[in-house]
């Protein structure tokens, strides 16, 4: 009976040991793993990175995905510019030129929010145009739910018209307008901005039909921008009752100066109606000018005369029904400068008027055999 106890006793120390063996080789196997998971594991930071580069997180109930992965689309351009030269002393006087719109037709290829392209100018088809007064312009724009960036570079031809002035005669009708080749600008800059409520408002919806809007949304915008500007303006070929009578603050013959500005602004998406949305944005910016004539003239200058207000204007309307979409949009910027007794209001926008469709269905919304 005894040794059977014994035995029995044994028995029990050997389970219980056995037991707690395992029991500690689990604990310290699961240590391990946290161990393992905790050092594999991305700090912080690369988890803050890793969610801001999400550009998919969007609330569904107001923003739907394109569900195709190509796109192919017919566009037509529209470019619009305007300067304007100011002077106040010893009278107020103003000069305003513009160019004819310039106007371009082409066929665009888009995979996800890129479209790559080919257009052609309609005064090349039409009628041709001197080599001389012919322009060029870059405009490049990339919509995403977070962020956006604009690139864009213009070289202007001479082949301006003063279609306003005002503090010369009187009697000069408003619809004056005279040919002046005396103007010449160059402009290259880029925007970069990002959008707050990223989750329920879309700019891909309304200008680059990656994704559609299907509730009313608005959100805060801000921005950085830095462009550089260089006109030349040969006011000797004014006609010369202008000459005579212009203030000498107005005879500057070149401007060169580099543009920074910070903005914030708003945004909002109407769906005003089943598969059709219009976007209306404005962004003031406060701007700060670097003007290289006055480095190189030595001109005195107070530190609150370089800081201006800038303007970037965007608005579309768009019907998209994810398969077929047609609509028209506008990107304007605006930018002033002053110097002393002289000033120059400059803008430039184009209008886009497109249609286009969709295909190749994307692997997850293809239906299982």
């Amino acid at each position: 009976m005894m040794k059977r106890m014994i035995l029995f006793f044994f028995l029990l120390l050997s389970l219980s040991l056995q037991a707690q063996t395992e029991k500690r080789d689990s604990l310290m196997n699961d240590n391990i793993e946290a161990d393992s998971l905790a050092s594999t594991r991305p700090g912080a930071f690369k988890r803050a990175i890793k969610k801001f580069m999400n550009f998919s997180d969007f609330d569904t109930l107001y923003i739907s995905p394109n569900r195709y992965n190509y796109a192919l689309m017919v566009t037509h351009f529209s470019n619009f510019e305007y300067y304007s030269v100011t002077s106040e002393l010893p009278q107020p006087q103003k000069l305003s030129f513009s160019p004819n719109p310039h106007n371009k037709i082409g066929l665009y290829f888009g995979w996800r929010w890129i479209f790559l392209g080919w257009s052609v100018d309609v005064d090349d088809i039409y009628r041709k145009t001197n080599r001389k007064n012919r322009g060029t312009e870059f405009d490049l724009s990339l919509y995403s739910s977070k962020l956006g960036v604009d690139i864009f570079y213009r070289r202007t031809g001479n082949n301006y018209k003063i279609h306003k002035i005002k503090g010369f005669y009187d009697e000069i009708p408003s619809s004056y307008s005279e040919n002046f080749n005396g103007l010449k600008v160059d402009i290259k800059g880029l925007n970069l901005y990002y959008i707050f409520n990223n989750r329920k408002f879309s700019y891909p919806a309304a200008f680059s039909q990656s994704t559609n809007q299907r509730r009313n949304a608005g959100t805060f915008i801000a921005g950085f921008s830095i462009s550089k500007h260089n006109l030349d303006f040969d006011y000797q070929q004014l006609p010369e009752y202008i000459q005579k009578r212009m203030n000498p603050g107005m005879k500057v013959n070149k401007i060169k100066y580099t543009n920074a500005n910070i903005s914030f602004g708003y945004a909002y998406n109407w769906v005003f109606a089943r598969n059709c949305l219009a976007c209306i944005s404005l962004t003031p910016a406060i701007a700060y000018k670097a003007s290289d004539v006055d480095a190189e003239t030595h001109e005195g200058k107070q530190w609150y005369s370089k800081f201006n207000l800038d303007f970037l204007v965007r608005a579309g309307i768009v019907y998209n029904n994810g398969k077929y979409f047609v609509g028209s949009s506008f990107v304007g910027k605006n930018y002033n400068y002053h110097r002393n007794n002289f000033s120059l209001d400059n803008g430039f926008g184009t209008l886009q008027v497109y249609a286009g469709f969709n295909f190749h269905l994307r692997k997850e919304y293809r239906k299982k055999k």
